[in-house]
């Protein structure tokens, strides 16, 4: 009963969580984590709020004031600073001394006799100065700059699962620390602990020997109230626990343009087997289209039994690669790399050349075998049987792969399964790759990667991890929650303006955005959608303005700026002569390329710190269905990009735009400039409604910056 009648503050509705606390928000290096919360307990005494933080490497917890919005909401802050993770609460006690100060003043303004009121006044201001002089006897000094925190009891914080609330804490010191210059001046030898618990006591004599309003005023003093703040003993101290997770990532989670290349087909000779050297002898192209981040499909030996040939058929050639994710023969498994690439040493030259240039290497993550592969042979026991002793081969029906086989996460050995994982992740982070694109992650257990991305973030917290899963929606969210840094989306599907308008939505204004970095992929070695295969040209510079525009996330597949659109078969999303299963040779300066287009939009995205950004994504209404507008824009405005695309290849396409001018940090009614980045067009706008026609066999997008006037 004690307790509960201790509890008297209540925690609602805290923002950001995810799931009320189960997993944790993400955040970039630098960001600002701003923090709301309902605080709020019965009666009319005032309240101390605090939001309390530490990284996952510090002892001590730092606390920053909370202020009041109304309505017992209450908002504090505090910068990233470290990669990692981090952990944040709350925590609350009754005002005593403010509530006391309040209702004081209250009375004197009536007229009322406040004589009796000094008295207890006084009385606290002694309580707080013998607690402080107790405290300062009995405790050694604290850290340089810290100010310790008398507290009424012990906080014992651990990271666990939500569905916690506040509760009273036990007797005892606590290990909390807190910024000095966020509650009062920083300490010095004329302002420690002990000369205020002295000036606090000499205001208590003089309540009780000055007139009223000559004690009244002496009260008002600013730095009396933030010491008594600070200092007072902390009645109904309540804590939110358990306390709150946030993962700090590196910029480049958050905004990255990708390009995915096959290194067999970087050869400049058509027919030879590509290698490293290959690959970074295109690394100045690359660069110059603007990429920040070079994906290489697996790299490992590739198994000959069951090997698939050209355009997935079951019977190999002679001269057929073979799917890259078939991996494993007699060279090794997933720390081997093909030797027609090249070797280790070319592999790390390659990641070190790509570093002068600006671009990282992502590997793929593929968690599955060749028939061919050594643990086939060493441990059995991590695969599926059938009752006739066979391994079984990955099939979706009603799709075979005879050429793979998934490892068993159900099998007794899946303990030795999880930490050989581990081993291998590992082993690429000493070569030097940051950046990890997982294949189909939702076909193990949600759990592993639960445990697998934790434990190598807590080492490696530079590393980066895409999600290939493309499945349901809650399966997908669950991957991101539990740890995943980007995800792959439905936006290839996503092709009219109610349906791109629905899903960034979803992406951009539900909770959602605390965790799930969306990146989108206009196309992938699976996936060649009707809208390219039937739309040309425009359609390939509609899917990329889009896709690098609307989330600050994106990548393509080598092949789309030569906007190659020949599908398996009619309606298939598979490409014909599939690099899949071949080399495929590019003649990389053919006509009709993109290249230049891509530069363009890759260069705008990056000029431009509103494109860095998902939450900030705003929609505008047009008159035609065929139009999509929308605006990013920086908080102070200083930066604002508007964009309207022709959603149609085939077509021009015309109407007049219904502007939310407050999102473009206009007034109603302002006149301002729009300047084309595609173009260099400049057009000189009044209003919301103003006329646009985009004919997409010249540019079907506009990229305007927006210029009061």
């Amino acid at each position: 009963m004690r307790r509960l009648n201790q509890a008297r503050i209540f925690f609602e509705n805290i923002h950001p969580t995810v799931d009320l606390g189960r997993y944790p928000v993400k955040r970039e290096i630098g960001d600002v984590l701003v923090v709301e919360a309902d605080v709020f307990r019965e009666g009319h005494d005032l309240l101390c709020v605090r939001l309390l933080y530490r990284h996952e490497r510090d002892r001590l917890w730092q606390e920053v004031p909370m202020q009041p919005l109304g309505n017992d909401r209450w908002v504090g802050q505090f910068r990233l600073e470290k990669l990692g993770e981090y952990y944040y609460t709350l925590a609350a006690w009754t005002d005593t001394f403010t509530s006391w100060l309040d209702g004081v003043q209250r009375k004197a303004n009536d007229g009322q006799d406040v004589g009796s009121d000094l008295l207890e006044g006084a009385a606290w201001l002694r309580q707080t100065a013998n607690a402080i002089l107790s405290a300062v006897s009995s405790s050694p000094p604290g850290p340089v700059g810290l100010r310790p925190a008398l507290l009424p009891g012990r906080l014992d914080i651990t990271p666990g699962s939500a569905d916690g609330q506040a509760n009273e804490v036990s007797p005892g010191w606590t290990e909390l620390s807190v910024l000095a210059d966020s509650l009062a001046p920083p300490l010095n030898q004329a302002d420690d602990p002990a000369r205020i618990a002295q000036e606090l006591l000499a205001v208590a004599d003089q309540l009780e020997r000055l007139p009223p309003q000559q004690a009244l005023a002496l009260l008002q003093q600013p730095h009396l109230r933030q010491w008594m703040q600070c200092w007072q003993p902390r009645r109904h101290y309540c804590l939110h626990q358990p306390p709150l997770r946030l993962i700090v990532d590196r910029p480049l989670a958050r905004f990255a343009a990708w390009y995915e290349l096959f290194p067999r087909s970087a050869s400049p000779v058509p027919g030879r087997h590509g290698t490293f050297r290959d690959v970074q002898a295109l690394l100045p192209e690359l660069h110059e289209m603007g990429f920040d981040v070079l994906y290489l499909p697996p790299i490992h030996p590739i198994g000959h039994t069951h090997r698939k040939g050209k355009n997935n058929s079951p019977v190999a050639g002679p001269e057929d690669p073979g799917s890259p994710w078939a991996i494993g023969d007699e060279h090794g498994g997933h720390t081997a790399i093909h030797p027609q690439l090249g070797t280790l040493d070319d592999f790390r030259e390659l990641i070190r050349a790509a570093q002068v240039y600006g671009i990282e290497i992502a590997l793929d993550l593929a968690i599955q075998c060749s028939p061919d592969h050594p643990y086939v042979r060493e441990h059995p026991e991590w695969f599926r049987h059938r009752p006739d002793g066979s391994i079984k081969y990955a099939e979706n029906p009603p799709k075979k792969y005879e050429d793979i086989y998934p490892l068993d996460f159900d099998s007794p050995a899946w303990a030795e399964l999880w930490y050989e994982w581990r081993r291998v992740l590992r082993f690429w982070i000493e070569q030097g790759v940051r950046i990890f694109r997982v294949d189909n992650p939702h076909t193990k257990p949600i759990r592993f990667w639960q445990w697998l991305l934790r434990d190598i973030k807590h080492e490696f917290p530079e590393v980066i991890f895409l999600s290939e899963a493309f499945t349901r929606p809650k399966i997908m969210k669950a991957l991101a929650k539990v740890g995943f840094t980007q995800s792959y989306t439905y936006f290839a599907w996503r092709n009219t303006r109610r349906e791109l308008v629905e899903y960034l939505t979803e992406l951009t204004q539900t909770e959602m955005v605390e965790y799930f970095r969306p990146s989108f992929w206009p196309n992938t070695p699976d996936i060649l959608t009707e809208y390219l295969q039937t739309g040309g040209r425009p359609a390939f510079k509609i899917r990329l303005v889009l896709a690098a525009t609307l989330s600050p996330l994106y990548g393509i597949y080598s092949g789309y700026e030569f906007c190659e659109n020949r599908p398996l078969r009619p309606g298939s999303e598979e490409y014909l002569h599939s690099e899949k299963y071949e080399i495929k040779y590019r003649d990389r300066n053919a006509p009709g390329h993109i290249k230049d287009y891509i530069r363009r939009i890759n260069h705008f995205r990056r000029q431009h710190p509103a494109l860095h950004h998902l939450r900030n994504l705003r929609f505008h209404e047009t008159s035609n269905e065929q139009l999509l507008c929308y605006s990013k824009a920086t908080p102070d405005f200083r930066d604002v990009v508007l964009v309207v695309v022709n959603l149609d290849p085939h077509r021009v396409q015309e109407g007049v735009t219904k502007l939310k001018l407050v999102e473009l940090g206009l007034a109603d009614g302002v006149r301002f400039r729009v300047e084309d980045a595609l173009t260099g067009g400049v057009w000189h706008w009044h209003g919301s409604e103003n006329y646009v026609r985009l004919d997409p066999q010249q540019e079907p997008a506009h990229l305007f910056v927006v210029h009061p006037e």
